[in-house]
């Protein structure tokens, strides 16, 4: 399979799938939204990498999954009320 045959879709699993694997995934998320999300919570990707010396790929990741979790969590609490 040649790169052009991969569709975004593919390659952002690909990505996921690859910052999963890493060791500080685990530690880097819960620092993001425990530490970093709270004080700023417009962070961008590029900010996260500079500032914890991470992957763009890694940052991305991790705040499309926070964000993810957040929505969710207010779709959860509109749901229960």
């Amino acid at each position: 399979m040649n790169f052009e045959e991969y569709s975004k879709e593919t390659l952002w699993q690909l990505l996921v799938d690859a910052v999963h694997a890493s060791v500080m995934y685990p530690s880097h998320k819960a620092y993001v939204r425990d530490s970093i999300l709270p004080q700023k919570p417009d962070v961008s990707a590029v900010e996260l990498t500079a500032r914890l010396g991470m992957p763009l790929g890694e940052a991305l990741v991790i705040l499309e999954e926070l964000k993810e979790a957040k929505k969710n969590q207010s779709m959860s609490t509109q749901q229960t009320t």
